[in-house]
């Protein structure tokens, strides 16, 4: 005589599991590893690539799936896939103590790397090192926060590893030729200014440098102002060799 598993089972391996309680339940979520995170921080859009089955249930490691007068009572619907996008986005990621520790290791990597990228040493205009970014984040006792995206906890690092380390920002050459109205506004976003003239038609023309992060503003300024152009001439302003932390 053969064995049938319940209608109401399915089973599932290797999983990441999304809980949720409410309304005295636990509900909860079968989806890919490593892909919760990155959909919370918009990186992956296909929620395909997300759930790994677009169905609640009770216990995934039991293959309960929940039912439909609980999803109702819980969340206003018996439709699955809605009940699932909000525990998705509003319920707690069960993984770990390990995989927790590997996927902050991985980040503070990440954040270090992002840094060493897009910074320089000031005086020598050499880039560090992603071992030499590390051991100033580890002066600062810098924590990584899971649920915030990698490149914004970098940005945001920069200023507090100034206290520990000479660094900033590799900075970018633009050339703008604009209404001599916008002369004042771009020299407040330079850092230093090589070419200021006047051209033909009464245009200002500027070459200069400036940090990345102002590349919006100058381009929103641009292309409000008729006839300007914007171009850029370095992306970033690295000589090559490694700096130090002397």
């Amino acid at each position: 005589m053969s064995i049938k598993t319940p209608t109401n089972q399915q089973r599932l391996t290797n999983v990441a599991i999304v809980r949720m309680k409410k309304c005295g339940q636990r509900f909860e979520i079968a989806c890919y590893k490593n892909k919760v995170v990155s959909y919370r921080q918009k990186v992956e859009t296909d929620i395909d690539e997300v759930l790994q089955t677009p169905v609640v249930f009770m216990n995934v490691s039991k293959g309960q799936t929940a039912k439909k007068e609980d999803l109702v009572k819980a969340f206003g619907t018996e439709d699955h896939m809605k009940a699932c996008l909000e525990i998705l986005t509003k319920g707690e990621l069960q993984i770990s103590e390990k995989e927790r520790s590997h996927q902050l290791e991985g980040a503070y990597k990440e954040i270090a790397t992002i840094i060493a990228d897009k910074c320089v040493n000031p005086e020598t205009k050499r880039p560090y090192t992603v071992g030499m970014v590390e051991k100033c984040m580890k002066q600062l006792h810098f924590s990584v926060k899971p649920n915030r995206n990698s490149k914004q906890q970098a940005i945001e690092l920069i200023p507090q590893l100034k206290t520990v380390m000479p660094i900033e920002r590799a900075q970018m050459k633009l050339r703008v030729v604009t209404h001599k109205k916008n002369k004042q506004k771009l020299k407040e976003l330079a850092t230093s200014v090589e070419v200021e003239s006047m051209g033909d038609e009464g245009l200002l023309e500027m070459v200069f440098m400036t940090d990345p992060g102002h590349y919006r503003t100058i381009d929103q300024l641009v292309n409000s102002t008729p006839k300007s152009q914007l171009h850029v001439l370095l992306l970033q302003e690295v000589e090559e060799g490694e700096g130090s932390l002397e």
